[in-house]
């Protein structure tokens, strides 16, 4: 790698030809004399811009020699080409009102190009409407964008999908790879706990729907999240934000930038959130589920000429709450025997839950929740102008800790004292890749790609038992069980380590074959190899050689160990054609094949007639068949509408499973044969006048097992004769048919408060969801009702950069479930991951 990094230095250096730099300010308003904030400034035919401050004036650092042709737009007003040819003028240029929609710029194949031109389905939300909406993470900007699914029952226990797919559904499994590419300013997030930290000063995300393996440097099967943090800039500035709410709600925001010399410019940016608790911890007698996020990244940008730019980044995260815990939501009959129902157990242990109603919000644990996650890292990154092209490098380090105390079993007995898995983890990824023009009329790009990663228990995971762990894991009526001592602090100590690497080379081009018509064909090569050293050793408890009573402990908890090695290659690529019929309309067609590479069980492994089920340590890779069909459309220039028809068969689907052994709580991964997903999505956006802006997204998603035949049962069927079913048919888990958002604003014509001049604004987004199952074998109780939420917020923006708003969040109050788990062991009892209830507060925003 740092062969690599040389040679790449050593190229680019040898082709920078150096000028001095040139500054291009100016000022950007209406024809009213009012400044217009926000204005997009761009040096055509380049990638440099810069965005107008709260005052319309703006900053550019070039050291290409004048006479430039500037492009200004904002939403609302025509666009602009202007030429400058004196860099020491300060040129006042006027923006005229239009109701056009502003083209919005993206950079995910490598370039700059608009949205709309680009064919791929792709959703694009705006740093400040997502700031605006309350989105300051995955999960809450999963409501405005509806393709995007998250659950999470703490961060390690993250699922991100698109369409349904991507990661395992349930408790994760740190033995496989997400489907769904994780990118900050090009650097690949390998953890799925980085998606529940805050945003921090974000510029813009962009979600691309389908594979996208031949354009990122990691494969992704479903799709890929690249977000772009606002940058460095030669022009000081600086942004504060200040919301305080219900709940004991505190958001800090604050974001400072500018040179630190003529070529050197810096940007530094924090992040904080905190609220009180949520749910009334009945035991510990204060309220938990509480939010304690902080974050900071900071950032400096080396200019050495027009066609070098370098830029050195950094970032460090962490959460502290006392959080994730689940509530008691219902209670199955099960197949078991009477004596082995949730309902007999607790009676015969005397005990009563707190409450059978979730939404009482009330719980009655007696182990510690805590999700100590921390994530940071530092990242080099080159972009170097060559030939009729942009070469770019990327290094990155990451690492990953994370220290959580769970309740699994969801009850005040002492069923599960300790469930901690302990672990960190590092990452090292290197990016090569050129985009650019190969001739007149074939354009693309040409990467290689590499990650190198280590996961290690810190020092171990463990597990243990407490003295109600007899009654939930009696299967008989012996008295046996009911030895003093036999369960109390028993259980399990795993010690393990994943040491993974992945190398790929990829390329896809777009050839014009005619002015509208466009072949765009990719291919990439994946290497990827895992090694595991996994050893689970038993303590404590009754300390016995009574044969009978060891092997009531080992139906509880049994040593495992098993090392293995594993590695493959494959080849998958894609095929575009893509057809611009006009400036109104552009269609496409997609054909692509990906893997997910191949999985390693760390969870521990199942039992079948008491022998480890060595078997399914290592599960195949996924092998993904995907189609597309869309068309964009722009039926005037204030409007646009986007509709896009998909369809995936997946060989050997990676899923994670729950099982009835206590000692495999987390469940353990199998392959189901073939599973589909097809679907249908709109999308659209309208400027209905200078004051009027509407958007919604509409997404009809359905996905099933078309096999899987040795599918563990449901929650209400264990205890039946056979541990395993046919779940052929059944539909998939977390997928809703029917998903959408609705939004827009209206803002004033004009108005002043405070004595600054503005606009006052009303928002609104609302979101809808059908129900879904919660269970990764279709069940009749794991299934969560559909739910509508409906957020808002009225304020003020003034010209000047000052401004103030009222939000409300979830403000019909809406009851609801995210997620359902069975509890571990499968006694009949589940839980819940509860929705936030009605939130509202106030937010001050102010920028130089």
């Amino acid at each position: 790698m740092r062969r690599t990094l040389h040679l790449v230095m050593l190229m680019l250096l040898s082709t920078a030809t150096t000028f001095a730099q040139q500054t291009i300010t100016g000022t950007v308003k209406t024809a009213e004399g009012k400044p217009v904030a926000n204005a997009t400034v761009q040096i055509k035919g380049s990638k440099t811009y810069a965005v107008a401050d709260s005052t319309g004036r703006f900053s550019i650092t070039s050291a290409k020699e004048p006479p430039y042709i500037l492009r200004i737009s904002s939403v609302g007003y025509k666009q602009l080409e202007a030429v400058v040819t004196n860099t020491q003028a300060s040129p006042l240029f006027t923006l005229i009102h239009d109701n056009r929609l502003t083209e919005v710029v993206i950079t995910s194949r490598r370039r700059s190009e608009t949205a709309q031109d680009v064919p791929i389905p792709i959703s694009v939300v705006g740093g400040a409407q997502a700031a605006d909406a309350g989105a300051f993470n995955v999960n809450r900007l999963k409501e405005l964008v509806p393709t995007v699914q998250l659950y999470s029952s703490n961060p390690r226990n993250t699922t991100l999908n698109i369409r349904g797919l991507g990661s395992t559904f349930g408790l994760t499994n740190d033995g496989i790879d997400p489907g769904v590419g994780f990118y900050v300013d090009g650097v690949y997030y390998a953890r799925p706990a980085a998606t529940t930290l805050d945003f921090i000063d974000i510029e813009q995300i962009e979600v691309l729907r389908g594979p996208q393996g031949t354009l990122f440097g990691k494969n992704t099967t479903a799709g890929a999240f690249n977000i772009t943090t606002k940058g460095p800039s030669f022009k000081s500035g600086a942004s504060a934000e200040l919301s305080y709410g219900n709940f004991g709600f505190i958001q800090a925001k604050a974001s400072v930038t500018g040179p630190l010399s003529r070529k050197l410019a810096g940007r530094i940016s924090f992040s904080g959130t905190q609220r009180d608790g949520v749910i009334y911890n009945t035991a510990s007698q204060k309220y938990i589920n509480d939010l304690n996020n902080l974050g900071v990244r900071g950032q400096l940008l080396f200019t050495p000429t027009d066609k070098i730019k370098i830029t050195l980044a950094g970032d460090a995260s962490q959460q502290r709450p006392e959080g994730y815990a689940q509530v008691v939501a219902g209670i199955v009959p099960t197949k078991r025997a009477a004596y082995r129902q949730f309902r007999q157990i607790i009676a015969d242990l005397n005990y009563k839950l707190p409450s059978e109603n979730a939404f009482d919000r009330l719980v009655d644990h007696n182990t510690t929740w805590r999700s100590g996650n921390k994530l940071g890292g530092v990242s080099l990154n080159i972009d170097a102008k060559i030939g009729e092209g942009t070469l770019t490098s990327t290094t990155a380090w990451r690492y990953w800790n994370w220290d959580p105390s769970n309740d699994r079993d969801f009850t005040g007995l002492a069923v599960l004292s300790l469930s901690q898995a302990t672990s960190k983890h590092k990452q090292w990824t290197q990016e090569l890749r050129y985009a650019g023009n190969v001739s007149k009329n074939v354009s693309g790009v040409i990467g290689a790609f590499a990650i190198s990663q280590d996961l290690l228990t810190d020092p171990f995971h463990v597990e243990e038992s407490g003295n109600a762990q007899w009654r939930f894991s009696q299967d008989d009526t012996t008295s046996l069980w009911k030895t003093p001592g036999l369960f109390d602090g028993y259980g399990i100590k795993t010690y393990s380590r994943l040491k993974t690497f992945g190398g790929a080379v990829f390329a896809q081009a777009d050839w014009a074959i005619t002015d509208k018509l466009h072949l765009l064909p990719g291919i990439r090569y994946n290497y990827d190899k895992k090694e595991v050293d996994y050893n689970r050793q038993t303590y404590g408890g009754l300390q016995t050689t009574d044969p009978k009573l060891v092997a009531l402990k080992n139906k509880v908890y049994s040593n495992q160990a098993f090392n293995t090695n594993v590695d493959e290659s494959n080849f998958s690529g894609q095929l575009t054609l893509a057809y611009k019929a006009s400036k109104h309309l552009n269609a496409f067609a997609t054909y692509s094949t990906s893997y997910k590479p191949i999985g390693v069980n760390l969870g521990g492994l199942p039992t079948s007639g008491g022998k480890v089920m060595t078997e399914l340590a290592r599960i195949n890779p996924e092998y993904v068949k995907h189609a597309e069909v869309g068309i964009k459309t722009s039926p005037t220039e204030n409007i646009t509408a986007n509709l896009t028809f998909h369809h995936t068969d997946i060989k050997d689907y990676q899923t994670q499973v729950q099982t009835a052994e206590v000692g495999v709580n987390r469940g353990y991964l199998a392959n189901a044969e073939k599973v589909r997903v097809l679907g249908v999505e709109l999308d659209a956006n309208a400027r209905l006048s200078d004051y009027v802006n509407i958007y919604t997204a509409v997404a009809y998603t359905d996905g099933k097992y078309v096999s899987f035949k040795n599918a563990p049962v449901p929650l209400e069927e264990t205890g039946s004769p056979s541990a395993f079913k046919d779940i052929s048919g059944g539909r998939l888990p977390g997928i809703s048919k029917w998903a959408g958002s609705l939004g827009g604003e209206l803002t004033s014509k004009t108005g002043s408060l405070f004595g600054q001049s503005g606009r006052f604004f009303l928002g609104a987004d609302a979101y809808y969801r059908s129900e879904f199952s919660s269970s990764p074998s279709p069940s009749a109780y794991l299934n969560i009702d559909g739910y509508a939420l409906l957020n808002a917020r009225l304020g003020f923006k003034a010209y000047e950069g000052f401004t103030i708003f009222v939000w409300g969040r979830n403000i019909l109050d809406k009851n609801y479930y995210e997620q359902l788990l069975p509890a571990a062991g499968n006694a009949g009892h589940y839980a819940a991951v509860l929705g936030d209830q009605r939130t509202y507060g106030i937010t001050l925003r102010y920028s130089l």
